[in-house]
């Protein structure tokens, strides 16, 4: 029987909210083992001068405990 954790991560980019996640992702596979998946629960952008400079992601990691 396997036991998981889910992990809320943010991330962002500045090139957009399909970068975050990939940099989110990326990140969190270098210190978490066993990542069975990913959930986006938020999506947020950050605004200076009528113009985006920031995209952000809130994503739920799940991974499989070891024993």
């Amino acid at each position: 029987m396997a036991v998981a954790r889910v992990s809320e991560i943010v991330a962002s980019s500045s090139k957009g909210f399909d970068d975050a996640v990939k940099e989110g992702f990326h990140r969190a596979s270098k210190t978490l083992r066993g990542i069975t998946g990913i959930e986006i629960t938020k999506f947020q952008a950050k605004v200076e001068g009528n113009k985006l400079k920031e995209y952000r992601v809130h994503m739920n990691v799940t991974f499989i405990l070891e024993d």
